[in-house]
């Protein structure tokens, strides 16, 4: 049974991305956008920060108060949007109530989307076109592809319909090759649908709900599910301790997807340097 080690995945990947950019003339930038101060969202801002660090880039956070108005976000994207030191634009998710996610994310240049959300790069992904891809969706292909894993051929069962993960995430095995299933809460017969599936994806945020006799022996799991317990734990979407009896390759929480996400945020971030550079 292997453990997918997306800690050491995504190591590898920061290292290819930090020479990559020790050759460039000038260094990418990154624009991370936090409006209030929703205590796990800091936690993500302040990794994304590092990660920049880490691999050489230019970047800046913006931290606005939980009652900025819409309109103030709007101008302060156009603003990123005009100005040439800036590659990528990301703002943190969940937003305050009053400001329309939606269209906060539309507002961004799509060439400068590092998080891939914008309705141009979702619709380049579904045409299997793509330019900037949904981070987490991307990291997953790629700790599938760095672990010898074809997905080609095989049935999937992504648990999960969002925007972020679920749904790219679908048309990504589905691009790669794979028969895909999405499942969500109106799904019937869950468990039976997850045990015909030789790929499992689980995002749907609710603590070690994937039961191990709900999947297929020898099966591969990915689990992006990050949920802390009442006792401070951090577990997954999946039951791991059964879980890794019954299949052939599983990812771990921590340690998984997460570094994952962050490390294909800074490739994107790369990616959208070279385009608007035309390197």
């Amino acid at each position: 049974m292997q453990i997918i080690d997306g800690k050491k995945i995504s190591e590898e990947l920061k290292s290819a991305i930090a020479l990559e950019v020790s050759g460039l003339n000038s260094k990418p930038g990154l624009a991370v956008i936090l409006v209030g101060d929703n205590a796990a969202s800091k936690v993500y801002v302040n990794n994304k920060e590092k990660g920049c660090q880490e691999v050489g880039f230019n970047s800046i956070k913006i931290n606005r108060d939980e009652n900025t108005t819409e309109k103030e976000l709007l101008q302060l994207i156009q603003d990123l949007n005009n100005d040439e030191t800036i590659d990528g634009i990301l703002v943190q998710l969940p937003l305050p109530n009053h400001i329309d996610t939606k269209k906060v994310i539309e507002a961004i240049d799509p060439i400068k989307d590092v998080d891939g959300f914008h309705k141009e790069n979702m619709g380049r992904l579904l045409q299997n076109n793509p330019t900037l891809r949904p981070c987490t969706p991307r990291g997953v292909m790629t700790m599938l592809e760095k672990s010898n894993i074809n997905p080609s051929g095989l049935d999937a069962v992504v648990i999960g319909a969002s925007n972020i993960v679920g749904r790219p995430m679908a048309i990504e095995l589905l691009n790669a090759g794979a028969t895909v299933t999405i499942c969500h809460s109106k799904t019937q017969d869950l468990p039976g649908k997850v045990k015909s599936a030789d790929i499992v994806v689980a995002a749907v945020g609710i603590p070690r709900f994937v039961q191990a006799d709900w999947l297929k022996k020898g099966s591969i799991v990915i689990d992006v599910g990050i949920n802390r317990l009442e006792t401070g734990e951090l577990v997954g979407d999946v039951d791991f301790d059964q879980a890794k009896d019954v299949v052939n390759a599983i990812t771990p929480v921590p340690g998984g997807v997460g570094p994952m996400t962050i490390a294909t945020l800074l490739e994107n971030t790369l990616l959208a340097h070279k385009y608007r550079n035309k390197l």
